[in-house]
């Protein structure tokens, strides 16, 4: 139940011809208070719910829980949600023995491109693909419940 997760902006569109997969995410927040999310996410045909606690000091490791839940469960509550839906197509693209997962930003936040990898441990190294740009991990800005209220357009 601790996610332990680094972000970086990404660089180029190159990340795009290494994708094993390819999905469109809407996400609203019910409650975007930094001590506690919760998240209501549409992904493809799949809704989920998603509760996650405050960070860290390193910004790397916090609380999550989610659980699958139906399309027809996952509407009414995304239009539930408070101002500011995220709009993205995620790609996951395995580089060595890790999965990146790559947002690539619609809407508001138009232009935003950002990488996540989860880890099992905070200091677990990972190859870099050359795409990786700056660390933005404990950038508050860069977290998606912050976006949708602060779109990356407004920056």
């Amino acid at each position: 139940m601790i996610e332990i997760e680094r972000k970086f902006l990404v660089t180029s569109e190159k990340f795009k011809t290494e994708a094993f997969s390819k999905n469109q995410i809407a996400q609203g927040y019910l409650n975007s208070n930094p001590e506690r999310t919760v998240r209501v996410r549409i992904k493809g045909e799949s809704g989920f719910l998603t509760i996650k606690g405050k960070s860290n000091e390193t910004g790397i490791s916090r609380f999550e829980w989610e659980t699958e839940i139906s399309l027809a469960e996952a509407k009414p509550l995304l239009s539930l949600c408070e101002k500011g839906v995220i709009q993205k197509t995620r790609h996951e693209v395995k580089v060595g023995k890790h999965i990146f997962e790559v947002d690539e930003f619609h809407g508001d936040n138009e232009g935003l491109l950002m990488a996540e990898i989860e880890l099992s441990d905070e200091n677990e190294t990972f190859e870099k693909p050359d795409w990786l740009g700056t660390e933005v991990t404990n950038d508050l800005r860069y977290y998606n419940s912050y976006l949708s209220k602060n779109p990356f357009k407004n920056w």
